[in-house]
């Protein structure tokens, strides 16, 4: 028996063709989305020289240059949060930069980041670009919901049932730092470095195995290998990404969470980051 024949009218036709087209634009949609909310989460084991036997196995969380606002999707710094939450690390590091401007929303820092608050050992520095808008309000909403602030200052906590030292040095960048000054007084064995700009390692007492935790650069925001590592250097910032060594002690720069795809300011080859480290003494 044979099939009707069906004829393909104009409507027929057009609406095959719409729904053609519909189908792969709220596939875009689904996959910008996802880029927009994507970071990456890196888990970086790092011996430290110097670091008490009780805090082998430490592990620490580095969020860095959220740049809160009009370029960062609010879902992307959101999920970041819950994926520290999730980790439950001992320890929870922000190194600057939670605001681009003064027109940002300052408001949406504290609502992001009260979430962190399920690990009350949350610390921070600021940031060149907190300077340049508002440092004191960063602070204060910062400090309003429970997070450390430590602008060259330091403090001791009871770890594992030995001192845990956490340095803070102020941004070296609008010459905020004083490294002495955040230094006095504190004492040798397990310690731990803050400072937004990578360059303060520069800074630190030499050959003390000193670990620093830094952001600022973006990992470089449009990398291009050596040609970016050229320019960078030109405008003495040699340390972009990653680990460095230097003077005896390491530096860990962190690409940040801010900016990034579906803003005004794309990354290339450098996609924001959530970092996880885990401290390990000498054997």
């Amino acid at each position: 028996m044979k099939r009707p024949k069906h004829k393909l009218t104009r409507r027929g036709m057009l609406s095959a063709i719409a729904a053609s087209l519909v189908v792969p634009a709220t596939v875009r949609a689904e996959r910008r989305q996802a880029r927009r909310e994507y970071f990456e989460v890196n888990r970086v084991e790092i011996t430290v020289p110097g670091l008490d036997d009780a805090h082998d196995g430490l592990t620490v969380a580095q969020l860095s240059d959220l740049h809160i606002g009009d370029d960062t999707p609010d879902a992307r710094v959101m999920g970041a949060v819950a994926t520290v939450n999730a980790m439950k690390p001992d320890l929870v590091m922000l190194t600057g930069d939670f605001v681009t401007t003064p027109r940002d929303p300052f408001e949406r820092v504290p609502e992001l980041l009260k979430p962190l608050l399920d690990n009350p050992r949350t610390y921070a520095v600021l940031g060149n670009h907190d300077h340049w808008s508002d440092a004191k309000q960063v602070r204060h909403n910062l400090e309003g919901i429970g997070v450390t602030v430590l602008q060259n200052q330091h403090t001791v906590l009871d770890l594992q049932g030995a001192p845990f030292t956490l340095v803070g040095v102020d941004d070296s960048t609008t010459r905020h730092d004083d490294v002495e000054k955040a230094f006095k007084g504190a004492g040798g064995g397990s310690r731990l470095v803050l400072a937004h700009t990578p360059t303060s390692i520069d800074k630190l007492p030499e050959y003390e195995g000193l670990l620093q935790l830094s952001g600022h650069t973006h990992g470089g925001q449009f990398y291009l290998g050596s040609v970016t590592d050229k320019m960078f250097a030109i405008g003495h910032q040699p340390y972009i990404r990653g680990l460095h060594h230097v003077h005896g002690n390491q530096v860990y720069v962190n690409r940040g969470l801010g900016f990034g795809k579906g803003s005004r300011l794309p990354r290339v080859n450098s996609d924001p980051e959530l970092t996880f480290f885990t401290l390990r003494a000498l054997a």
